[in-house]
């Protein structure tokens, strides 16, 4: 396994795709992405474009679709749902499709969407991944951060530290075998310095602050916590991602 981390989509390079791609975006979108399939939702079909979202959930039976997603952090107007994981209960999404748009980790999952596997992760079901990536061995994985409007996370960043981590810790492999590039070392080092607190991450993270702002402490809470969902989320056709069984 060669694994790479890049702390924006922007940054992977573009003329070729991994085996394996993990796309990270804690706050929030892959941490809700993790609650809704543990909630029992059918899918989640993903779009960057809102119209092409919104043309597309017409042709979905209208008692089986939800439509939720984010503008800066707010809920858009019309939609059932925003990006709250909180927000998304099985009383509210079991057995439902949820055609869905953030700002960033929408953006993110569509870049590297014809990867040959494309998975995502958060903190919340940090350990499932990992235990994939152990049983699977992919040659390559490239582990992206969604960032914020193209710019450098600090959460997703520690994020994709993590699962780097998680692999030497449970594997054979050093970080000098694993890594593929500099920023593995770097993603690592900022995970372990703030792993035992990583509400106090999220809370000097710029996008945490801006949550915030939105009266979104719980949201913080929720995202920080790790490894409390066995989920994994994995792409089955092109935009759709479903539990991977």
């Amino acid at each position: 396994m060669n694994i790479f981390i890049y702390h924006t989509p922007e940054l992977t390079p573009t003329e070729k795709l991994p085996e394996c791609a993990i796309v990270v975006d804690v706050l929030r979108a892959t941490t809700t992405i993790a609650k809704i399939l543990d909630s029992g939702g059918e899918a989640i079909q993903v779009f960057d474009d809102l119209d092409l979202l919104i043309e597309t959930s017409k042709h979905w039976m209208p008692e089986k679709l939800l439509r939720a997603g984010e503008r800066n952090g707010l809920k858009i107007p019309g939609f059932d749902l925003g990006n709250s994981p909180l927000d998304f209960t099985p009383e509210r999404v079991k057995d439902k499709r949820l055609f869905m748009s953030t700002t960033n980790g929408t953006r993110a999952l569509q870049r590297v969407q014809k990867s040959q596997t494309l998975i995502t992760a958060a903190f919340v079901n940090l350990s499932t991944v990992v235990k994939y990536l152990l049983k699977n061995k992919p040659e390559t994985i490239w582990v992206i951060g969604s960032g914020w409007e193209g710019s450098f996370s600090l959460e997703d960043t520690a994020c994709a530290g993590a699962v780097a981590y998680g692999l030497v810790q449970q594997s054979n492999l050093s970080v000098n075998n694993l890594a593929g590039n500099d920023e593995v070392y770097s993603a690592i080092a900022l995970y372990t310095q703030w792993q035992d607190n990583l509400v106090e991450l999220l809370h000097h993270a710029s996008h945490g602050k801006r949550l915030l702002g939105l009266a979104g402490n719980e949201d913080l809470r929720y995202c920080a916590q790790k490894n409390i969902l066995d989920v994994l989320p994995m792409q089955k056709e092109l935009g759709v991602l479903k539990s991977c069984d």
